[in-house]
């Protein structure tokens, strides 16, 4: 997820031989809930930029606690019905943010960008909403997450030799995210990416509809421009600096 809801920052830089403590409040989501599916896209090249962004040392979810909480008590509702929760993004270090900035300045645009940005320049994504220097992300309490159908066949991976079309695209021909259908990929800045997008068939819209009542019985509030951002309001707070960094086990 590219944008999160403007946040005011305070930094807290953590030298990087504090590596693997994290800020009181903060804990690894594996400590609270390992069965829930974790997919940190930033951490690796499957994603926008096509690079780990900055910060990322580790593909870890870290949230604060009550968020972690929040979560599993979700997950333990998706249990019953076979489903999983599947995290692409949740504690942001601010530096990723100030390094998509850097992205979208580099008067640069590959084939492999415009897979996600297929209409808009990424020139325009502050503009319109979809990038903000500042993001909800770095305070904990924001989450980039999709469903998995556990009784599907979960089993196609992302390919970085392979040509794949647009986040627009039918699921067989974008890039594999091994969930359910949600009618985009991730982090898609286009219309057909918003919660409430018309242009989706009805199959599509109830996964998207599914996703966002089981947040809402945890208090989890979606962002209606992306189906797969949510933020937990009141457990935010500062934002943070600090580096992801591999999980003690």
């Amino acid at each position: 997820m590219k944008t999160g809801l403007t946040a005011f920052v305070a930094i807290g830089f953590i030298s990087s031989a504090h590596a693997q403590s994290l800020p009181g409040g903060f804990v690894y989501l594996r400590d609270i809930d390992p069965s829930i599916i974790q997919d940190i896209r930033y951490a690796g090249s499957n994603n926008f930029i096509g690079r780990p962004m900055s910060g990322y040392g580790a593909g870890e979810c870290v949230v604060k606690r009550e968020v972690g909480l929040r979560l599993k008590a979700v997950q333990q509702e998706l249990a019953a019905q076979n489903l999983s929760l599947k995290m692409f993004d949740c504690y942001r270090p601010a530096r990723a943010s100030l390094d998509m900035v850097r992205w979208s300045q580099n008067g640069r645009e590959t084939a492999a960008e415009r897979r996600y940005n297929p209409k808009i320049p990424k020139t325009e994504l502050f503009r319109l909403g979809y990038i903000a220097s500042r993001s909800q992300h770095s305070t904990g309490a924001a989450l980039d997450l999709t469903l998995v159908d556990l009784k599907a066949d979960n089993s196609a991976r992302y390919d970085p030799s392979k040509t794949y079309a647009d986040c627009t695209a039918p699921v067989a021909a974008r890039i594999p995210e091994a969930s359910v259908d949600m009618g985009t990929g991730y982090d898609c800045t286009d219309a057909k990416g918003h919660t409430a997008a018309a242009s989706i068939t009805p199959d599509q819209r109830a996964w998207r509809k599914r996703l966002v009542a089981a947040m809402a019985k945890q208090g989890f509030v979606n962002y209606s421009k992306e189906w797969w951002h949510f933020s937990l309001p009141g457990a935010g707070g500062p934002a943070y600096d600090f580096p992801i960094q591999p999980r003690r086990n």
